[in-house]
């Protein structure tokens, strides 16, 4: 008996997991087996580096799982601490810092880089079976994430959205407060977590790496980690950087299971490497040789100086925009303005290049520049397109162009800054904030007014050729203003456009286009029937993740039409809050304006009488069934428009229903 009770003992005492009393340090990581993943490497120095450059993610853990949960099924304590440093390649240019990692897996192939840290991408972030826990050290500010400011330390639990945080700081042991630290300073700092599994109690203390540890914590906050990890889980660091090169080093680390970690050696850890020139030593003695030549070298640089600056803000002037023009910018204050282009200034990037917001020296007024991408494939031609069109259009209801600068290849617009942003993201990035009916449908009939200007007001023709939701803005009264005119054509009233090159954004494009590429005002009207569907159901025109019958926007408002249950196609989020007559006029309007059939589509100006009730909207009934069916023969005949595979919409108007004769026809 005895025998067996010191077999069974033997056997609990070795077969115990060994990461029950894990542990470990690293002071330096000069010939350590860490795992390295992604662009993370150790340094000759024997520094672990993460990042180094633009667009990339970097990954280093301890390369054994450790063991969290015993047998009985609570998660152990542990204890943690590293020094770390995250050193700016250009002044005031940074991007989204570091996080200490608890995850179940040493790779982390899905995670994407900028705000994302290389630990999540817009799929997985926040769901609970990442199994992913993180102290991130956060340099950038994300609004979306919660971000309280661009220089904090969080606790975060399967996402970026910290469930405790706080501004980078230490607290003094003499005068008792916090003291505040910049994560971005290039020097080293001491970071220590500390997880205690039976109180659930994790604390986060920070200080300087000259400094001992702090009496208080930074964050202390009650975490049941019990669901989140799991039996065997990895700890590491995980960074990303996406347009701002930074480069981010681990100096050294400790890590114990059920104790305290042991402390770092600080005297033996590698140095940062230097930052900026080397100090040169004092010259004893300085004749008059060294003086001439300082002072030649001197004359040298400045007008070497002067020249770069002429060549760096050099611009070039063609004879068009001597006829077109509205008024020149110089580089120099665009540069300005926006703060040398920075991220920081950054509004959007889109197909044709960034947009930043800028604030003019002179004038102080806010504006948004756009600086278009030299890899654009539509490149100078929608430059000078945009200048020559938008630069003499004057509409309450267009984003108003304010003048232009060219330098050498960059080519820069600037326009009234519209501070609330896109109405793209309003209807479909901001779930908890919900557009009214009221503001929808007066931002509908300012982009209707806009159009109008275009198709008819003005003394030429312009066709938009990419009406959309992305493309409209909202000054500060949530006003719809119709911007981008990057792909406008122009051309003279009572003539015909000569464009044949298809352009625009799927789900937007009228039939006609993919058989002739030829843009008119029908098209137009096409898209904004598009548009308006898009803005009072709140779904984007293509939803190929919806089921079959609701992928095509069009096809399904139409289909609940046919049933007499329209209003079921009305965007969920606002509820019974809105006017059923409005809202009856919008839906019915769209589809009338995505007729399949061109000349059954109606013009911007009836569209305005309609949307402002100077017109009844015909109804869609079977009075007129003939004059349907013999438009849409017509078309099929037609030598230029051949429906070989006609949309639902299209039969569905053929079968059941009619458009008034003066509309099929083509009557304006």
């Amino acid at each position: 008996m005895f025998r067996k009770l010191l077999l069974w003992f033997l056997l609990m005492k070795y077969a115990a997991p060994n990461g029950d009393n894990s542990d470990f340090v690293y002071n330096g990581f000069r010939g350590t087996n860490i795992s390295l993943d992604g662009s993370a490497e150790i340094t000759s120095h024997g520094l672990l580096l993460l990042t180094n450059s633009v667009q990339q993610k970097g990954h280093a853990c301890y390369p054994i799982p450790l063991h969290f949960k015993p047998s009985y099924g609570k998660n152990q304590s542990f204890s943690t601490n590293f020094v770390f440093a995250i050193v700016l390649h250009y002044p005031n240019v940074t991007s989204s810092g570091a996080a200490f990692v608890i995850s179940p897996s040493k790779e982390l192939p899905e995670g994407h880089i900028g705000q994302y840290m290389g630990i999540f991408n817009p799929q997985t972030i926040g769901n609970s079976s990442n199994h992913i826990a993180l102290i991130e050290l956060d340099t950038y500010l994300h609004p979306e994430d919660g971000d309280i400011d661009d220089n904090h330390v969080g606790i975060d639990i399967n996402g970026l959205y910290s469930i405790a945080s706080a501004p980078a700081a230490y607290f003094t042991n003499m005068s008792g407060g916090f003291k505040n630290l910049s994560l971005i300073s290039g020097e080293p700092m001491h970071l220590w977590v500390e997880y205690n599994g039976v109180q659930n109690q994790l604390n986060v203390t920070l200080s300087p790496i000259n400094l001992p540890k702090p009496d208080r914590p930074l964050l202390s906050s009650t975490v049941d980690l019990s669901s989140i990890v799991l039996d065997d889980m990895y700890v590491g660091f995980s960074s990303s950087t996406k347009s701002s090169p930074v480069s981010i080093y681990i100096l050294g680390w400790s890590f114990k299971m059920n104790g305290q970690a042991q402390a770092l050696d600080l005297s033996h850890l590698p140095k940062l490497p230097r930052i900026g020139p080397k100090k040169k030593s004092e010259l004893l003695l300085i004749g008059l040789p060294v003086i001439v030549l300082i002072s030649t070298l001197a004359i040298i640089s400045a007008v070497g100086l002067i020249i770069r600056r002429k060549i760096k803000f050099a611009e070039i002037q063609e004879d068009w925009e001597r006829e077109y023009g509205p008024h020149r910018f110089s580089y120099k204050d665009l540069f300005m303005a926006t703060k040398g282009f920075t991220d920081k200034e950054l509004l959007g990037v889109g197909g044709f290049g960034r947009v930043y917001r800028g604030v003019l020296s002179a004038s102080k007024t806010e504006v948004a520049v756009k600086r278009v991408s030299h890899e654009s494939r539509q490149g100078i031609r929608e430059f000078i397109s945009e200048v020559v069109s938008l630069g003499r259009l004057r509409h309450r209801n267009l984003v108003q162009l304010l003048g232009y600068c060219r330098r050498k290849r960059e080519l820069l617009l600037v326009y009234d800054f519209m501070p609330n942003g896109s109405l793209d993201r309003l209807l479909f990035n901001h779930p908890n904030s919900v557009l009214r009916w009221c503001q929808r449908f007066r931002i509908i009939k300012g982009v209707a007014s806009g159009l109008l200007y275009l198709h008819e007001e003005w003394e030429q023709v312009v066709l938009h050729r990419d009406i959309k939701a992305s493309n409209v803005l909202l000054d500060s009264e949530m006003n719809g203003r119709l911007g981008d005119f990057g792909l406008a054509r122009l051309y003279d009233h009572g003539t015909d456009p000569q464009t044949t090159h298809m352009v625009g954004t799927f789900g937007y494009l009228a039939p006609e286009l993919t058989k002739t590429g030829k843009a008119t005002t029908s098209t137009d009207v096409f898209a904004f029937g598009a548009f308006m569907l898009e803005v009072a159901c709140g779904r984007r025109p293509i939803e190929p993740l919806s089921s079959v019958d609701e992928v095509i926007l069009v096809d399904w408002v139409s289909e609940c039409w046919r049933r007499g249950t329209i209003l079921a196609a009305v965007d969920s989020k606002l509820g019974l809050d809105y006017d059923v007559k409005e809202m009856e006029l919008v839906l019915k309007l769209g589809l009338l304006c995505s007729y399949p059939l061109s000349a059954a589509r109606p013009s911007m100006r009836q569209v305005t009488q309609f949307l402002d009730g100077d017109a009844p909207l015909p109804e869609l009934s079977s009075d007129g069934l003939g004059a349907a069916i013999q438009a849409v023969r017509h078309y099929k005949r037609s030598d230029d428009l051949r429906f070989s595979n006609p949309s639902s919409l299209e039969l569905m108007y053929a079968s059941t229903s009619s458009i008034p004769g003066s509309v099929l026809s083509g009557g304006r």
